[in-house]
C-alpha cells in the first residue's frame, strides 16, 4: 500500500516547476506533516469535496454561515462546534454533518503536525476586505481552507518584497488557492524571512460571504479551552 504523495517544488527530483523553493503540493491530509521539513515553508492539498456540499453552503443564507472561535481538543470539535450551527440557524442534515465530519479530520490532522492537545479554530463568516494587505502571519504554523466565496490569495517568495512594498498598486503575479484546497504554512515566528506572503481576497461591495476555516496553534489571544475539554 502506498503513502501519500508529496511533490515539492523547487528543483527537487520530479517536480513540477510552477510553484518557487519550499513550496509543496500533496494528495491526501497526511501530505500536510511535509511542512515540517526543513526548508518548507508551504504546502497545499489539491482536493474536491463533494459539490453537493459546495453548493448547498453557496445557496444559504450568510446569516446562517456560523462566524466562531473556539480552543478545543480535536475529540470535542463536534460538540463545541455545533451549538454554534444551531445559533446561526445552519439547517441540520446530511451536508451540515458533513461539513463538521471534514472540520473534525482537518483539526485532527493539525494537532498531529503541530503535536499539540489543543487546536485554535476560527470558523469566520467574511464579507469585508480582512486582511487585505499583503503580510506574513506572525504565528508557526497555520491551517487555512475556504468552504465557501473566493479563497486566499498568495505570491511567490521571489515576489514577497515587491507584493509588501507595493501592497494595492501590486500587479505582479498572484497566485490563488481553489475552494477546498487545504493549505499549512509557515509564518514569520518560525525564523526572519519566513512565511508565505499572502492576503485575504477582496470582496467588500461585491455582495459576497467568504466561509473560512483557519486553525492555529494556543496563543495568548486563544480563548479559554472549551469546557467539554477540560
Amino acid at each position: 500500500m502506498t503513502g501519500p504523495s508529496v511533490s515539492l517544488e523547487g528543483g527537487f527530483a520530479g517536480a513540477p516547476a510552477a510553484f518557487g523553493a519550499g513550496i509543496g503540493t500533496c494528495d491526501a491530509a497526511e501530505g500536510l506533516a511535509a511542512i515540517g521539513n526543513p526548508g518548507m515553508e508551504f504546502v497545499i492539498w489539491r482536493r474536491a469535496l463533494p459539490r453537493r456540499l459546495q453548493t448547498w453552503l453557496e445557496r444559504m443564507d450568510a446569516s446562517c454561515l456560523p462566524d466562531l472561535r473556539v480552543l478545543v481538543r480535536p475529540g470535542d470539535l463536534r460538540g463545541a462546534v455545533e451549538p454554534h450551527l444551531d445559533d446561526c440557524g445552519m439547517p441540520p442534515g446530511d451536508l451540515r454533518d458533513l461539513l463538521l465530519g471534514d472540520l473534525d479530520d482537518l483539526v485532527s490532522a493539525f494537532a498531529r503536525i503541530i503535536q499539540s492537545d489543543l487546536v485554535d479554530v476560527r470558523l469566520e463568516r467574511v464579507s469585508h476586505d480582512a486582511c487585505w494587505k499583503f503580510h506574513r502571519d506572525y504565528v508557526e504554523a497555520r491551517l487555512l481552507t475556504t468552504y465557501r466565496g473566493p479563497a486566499t490569495e498568495w505570491v511567490q517568495p521571489t515576489d514577497a518584497g515587491r507584493a509588501l512594498r507595493e501592497q494595492k498598486s501590486y500587479k505582479g503575479p498572484l497566485e490563488r488557492l481553489q475552494v477546498h484546497d487545504v493549505a499549512i504554512f509557515k509564518g514569520n515566528r518560525t525564523g526572519p524571512g519566513s512565511g508565505i506572503v499572502h492576503r485575504s481576497p477582496p470582496v467588500a461591495g461585491t455582495g459576497c460571504t467568504r466561509l473560512l476555516l483557519c486553525l492555529n496553534k494556543p496563543s495568548a489571544a486563544s480563548p479559554k479551552p472549551w469546557p467539554g475539554g477540560c
